[in-house]
């Protein structure tokens, strides 16, 4: 590590009903990727938005390259040598890759924009990152995995001295963190500073250099790495042991009745003949890699994309499911791995997110009964724990992980008997992800049943009671949990049939 490039000092930043920052402070060296963490809501972003000038500092001393500066935007940051790869992305869908990596920066020709120039630079960096993606390829049509390589590939394309990294790795396949860990070694042996927010202990671990903690908004402590135990830093983030053994055996009942059976589903390319089970009680946890067909699956099933052929059973009864109000119409819920298109409207409150799929519960003739409707999402922000400072607050407001609490709050008060998690824990933190799994235990405790797709190995292990695995659109692999390890669900999931 060099010289110091960049330190916070007694940050304090405020919203309405919120201390969201409480004299935090920082220091990046150059050559250091310096870890940022904390659980949902403790104020990691908050403090990198006033870093990059998306937020205003109410108090407190930022100081860059030796000389106190005050980032009027993110422009002025950028331009300064200061770049944030953003945890939500920041894309235009109608746009072409290329388009996407240097909008408000466009190569010209005369009077025009040439693209010809742009998809040129744009493969020659993509090339040197050894990210294979084309282009001249519509933003859109990308994976989120994929699309999170494009942002990541444009804030290197700047000339950049300080890069913070939120959740970079959370749609990520383990191929291409592994390719994202070979870049950000890359910009640490050229002296580039890094900020890495991340939420998984394992790559914390690998990267880093050195951590800072904050906790409820309040600088808790920074440590080396090396000298740092998981328990250390966890406790640090969360003031107590948190420890998530694996399951070892079913917890559902061998008489347990089918509520869910799915016969030889096609959609497209990416669901080819799939069939399953799932039965009262149980947590079906779906494993595979990036682009296995998981999400696609649990999409069809919920009528958000259009099903080729196959059949589907709730209860035993044959469903025909066309669009996602068939779908809830037969007690099934979906929480997708893209909260923020799918899940919720950020631009409106905690308590109309909550009432959502639910609506007509809500109706006092022509409107809404806000009192009842206020009440009810009460009773689930303190169910959940969601950190909010009222259920009028607007969802935009709150962290990644309280966000997820509140689509998870969605679908309870809709009462779906048949609940499909999606990535339920991408982005959150390990106090928050130990609340997600208690709530989804108590919810099959209660004879809810639950498909949980993840790509975290150790979530599967911890809260499946079966397993089944996928590979390029195909079920591989179905095993209990008594017989599941790493290696054999991997062997499942690199089989191609």
């Amino acid at each position: 590590m060099g010289e110091v490039i960049l330190t916070m000092e007694g940050i304090d930043k405020s919203f309405p009903g919120v201390r969201a920052l409480d004299q935090v402070s920082l220091e990046v060296r150059k050559g250091e990727v310096h870890a940022l963490m904390g659980e949902n809501g403790a104020g990691k972003s908050t403090l990198m938005k006033v870093l990059t000038g998306i937020y205003t500092k109410d108090a407190g001393k930022i100081t860059y390259e030796n000389k106190e500066v005050v980032f009027a935007s993110p422009k002025a940051a950028q331009e300064a040598g200061v770049m944030i790869v953003h945890q939500e992305l920041n894309m235009l869908n109608h746009l072409t890759v290329a388009q996407n990596i240097y909008i408000g920066r466009e190569k010209m020709s005369g009077k025009l924009i040439h693209d010809k120039a742009m998809n040129k630079a744009a493969a020659a960096l993509f090339q040197r990152l050894n990210i294979e993606i084309d282009p001249t390829e519509t933003m859109g049509n990308l994976t989120v995995g994929k699309q999170q390589m494009c942002e990541i590939a444009k804030a290197i394309s700047h000339d950049s001295k300080v890069i913070v990294f939120d959740e970079p790795t959370a749609a990520l396949t383990e191929s291409e963190i592994k390719e994202l860990f070979k870049i950000i070694r890359d910009l640490r042996a050229k002296d580039i500073g890094i900020v890495y927010i991340s939420h998984r202990m394992d790559e914390i671990k690998e990267i880093t250099d050195r951590v800072t903690v904050l906790r409820d908004g309040a600088y808790v402590g920074t440590i080396d790495t090396e000298e740092a135990t998981k328990e250390d830093i966890i406790q640090m983030m969360v003031g107590r042991v948190i420890y998530e053994e694996p399951k070892s055996k079913s917890n559902v009942a061998k008489d347990a009745p089918v509520v869910l059976e799915v016969k030889n589903l096609n959609a497209g390319r990416m669901v080819q003949n799939v069939s399953f089970r799932l039965h009262k009680g149980e947590i079906l946890g779906f494993s595979g890699l990036m682009g296995a067909g998981r999400t696609e699956t649990a999409r069809v099933i919920f009528g958000a994309d259009k099903m080729d052929s196959g059949e589907v059973f709730v209860n035993g009864q044959k469903v025909v499911i066309r669009s996602p109000q068939d779908a809830v119409r037969n007690g099934i819920g979906y929480l997708s791995e893209d909260r923020k298109r799918y899940g919720i409207v950020v631009a409106k409150t905690v308590a109309e997110n909550t009432t959502m799929a639910s609506l007509e519960n809500f109706m006092a003739g022509l409107f809404i009964n806000k009192k009842k409707e206020a009440q009810v999402a009460e009773e689930y922000v303190e169910k959940l724990k969601t950190k909010t400072p009222g259920v009028e607050q607007f969802v935009v407001n709150l962290s990644g992980g309280n966000q997820q609490k509140v689509v998870v709050a969605k679908w309870l008060v809709r009462n779906c008997d048949i609940l499909i998690f999606d990535e339920p824990t991408r982005g959150i933190d390990v106090g928050a992800k130990s609340e997600i799994y208690h709530l989804m235990n108590e919810l099959v405790k209660q004879g809810k049943s639950i498909i949980m797709i993840s790509s975290e190995m150790s979530e599967v292990l911890r809260m499946s009671d079966r397993i089944v695995i996928m590979c390029e659109g195909r079920k591989t692999g179905e095993m209990d949990i008594s017989e599941a390890t790493q290696e054999n669900i991997m062997h499942a999931a690199t089989r191609r049939e």
